[in-house]
């Protein structure tokens, strides 16, 4: 099998913090995401980075990892040293190398594994498990029903209405031996719409002569197209506001949502075009 480089992977030092190691995680995690990178090779990239961030965020299978030294390289061939592990053979599921199976996914280990899931007599031992998941924007709003992959098993819960970045939620019974899974929310960024807390932002782009004479404005929002009145004479940056058009909180109340003004100044003139804007700069 190949030596597999975890810090290589989240692209920090070996000495990292555990801030640094959850830090770069979560900005790969949010790259790579299935549901936001289409390109090819991304699934298996936000696979192999959530299988370094399981073994280093974990300071027992990192102290384990650690111990192999710092003498291999990412992709090299590589055989456990004599004694390492052996046993019988736990598998954590798919999602998982062959690498991290053999260090972790045997019995008799100091660290992790079988004998960290059962006990000596073979009873799973209750244990919350922390962990964090990236959503699209568009499955934050929808809530309700999903399925989510952690550690090879499919677990089926409902997300409450009101996530927003940073909310924590909680599956009863769901971890290894029937402890909980404690999960953070993230929300992967969306090509149209930035999220602050409950309210978005959507940049709209006008023809300049519009920004100055005013105009209504067809705009995309969460639920479908709204119309909006733009003022004459509005300046470069500035928001309109759309009232309980963001999301939705854990009482029901809308954020807002702001439609940032981005004026597109015409770059090619015909003559006539010309003509004119000498015009209207004589007129001051």
């Amino acid at each position: 099998m190949q030596y597999k480089d975890y810090y290589k992977i989240l692209g920090v030092p070996r000495d990292a913090k555990p801030d640094e190691i959850r830090k770069a995680y979560r900005k790969l995690a949010k790259q790579y995401h299935p549901d936001v990178n289409k390109e090819a090779g991304a699934e298996e990239k936000y696979k192999e980075i959530n299988e370094a961030y399981e073994v280093l965020k974990d300071p027992a299978k990192r102290e384990k990892y650690d111990t192999l030294g710092m003498n291999w390289q990412s992709g090299q061939d590589f055989t456990p040293p004599p004694g390492w592990g052996g046993g019988q053979r736990v598998e954590f599921g798919g999602d998982f190398s062959d690498f991290f199976q053999t260090l972790f996914g045997q019995a008799g280990g100091n660290f992790g594994g079988f004998s960290d899931i059962f006990g000596n007599a073979g009873r799973p031992v209750k244990r919350d498990t922390e962990a964090e998941l990236t959503l699209t924007l568009e499955q934050a709003v929808k809530a309700g029903e999903i399925t989510l992959t952690m550690g090879g098993r499919s677990i089926k819960t409902r997300l409450p209405k009101g996530i927003t970045e940073g909310s924590k939620i909680t599956l009863p019974g769901k971890a290894e031996g029937g402890g909980d899974i404690k999960l953070t929310l993230h929300i992967a960024p969306h090509k149209d719409f930035k999220v602050e807390g409950y309210d978005i932002t959507r940049d709209e782009k006008v023809p300049v002569w519009d920004a100055v004479l005013g105009k209504d404005i067809n705009v995309q929002t969460l639920d479908g197209n709204v119309t909006v009145k733009m003022p004459p004479g509005i300046q470069d940056g500035q928001k309109l506001r759309l009232r309980g058009k963001g999301l939705a909180d854990r009482n029901g109340q809308n954020g807002d949502m702001y439609v940032r003004i981005r004026i597109e100044i015409p770059r090619h003139l015909n003559t006539k075009q010309n003509e004119l804007w000498h015009e209207l700069a004589e007129l001051g």
